[in-house]
């Protein structure tokens, strides 16, 4: 291996061992890149490169089917990813409003999905497959029914003490 290549293993030896313990195979690509996203909360472009050459794969391949699959991001997300659902029973019943109150209390701005303090990301969704609790909100994997805006900035408090506690 060249030095550089050396460097680039150091760099990534994580991805290296996911890659690896799926055999290295391109048919196993879509979970590959579901593990390197759980490590990394997102899809960095330059891991993206590097696992395409782990498979022996074209960069443009392995990056279509990082971006046809809503579930891959390639920006950096929270820890706490939000989704709100927005769809017709959600929407009628004010998640527009829910968006709003999470949006002004965690001081996102204009197409700002993400806190600086990389702890919450917020994205709206079209259904979450429960319009029995509209307005619907999904913390990672927790569900919250019967959502208002109060509601939501208690449940960011939530999150927050949380993160408090554990810094502690």
């Amino acid at each position: 291996m060249t030095a550089p290549n050396m460097q680039l293993a150091r760099k990534f030896t994580r991805v290296m061992e996911i890659v690896d313990g799926y055999g290295r195979d391109q048919a196993k690509i879509i979970p590959i890149m579901q593990a390197i996203q759980e490590e990394y909360r997102y899809l960095p472009e330059e891991v993206l490169t590097f696992v395409a050459t782990m498979l022996d794969m074209s960069p443009a391949k392995v990056f279509g089917i990082a971006t046809f699959y809503s579930h891959f991001s390639l920006e950096p997300k929270g820890k706490y990813i939000i989704r709100i659902c927005d769809g017709t029973a959600c929407h009628v019943k004010g998640s527009g409003k829910i968006i709003e109150a999470m949006q002004n209390h965690l001081g996102l701005e204009g197409k700002q999905k993400t806190t600086s303090d990389m702890l919450f990301t917020i994205e709206t969704v079209s259904c979450l497959g429960a319009c029995g609790l509209a307005p619907v909100v999904v913390v990672n994997d927790d569900v919250y029914g019967q959502v208002s805006p109060q509601k939501s900035i208690e449940i960011i408090k939530s999150y927050k003490d949380k993160e408090a506690v554990q810094e502690n």
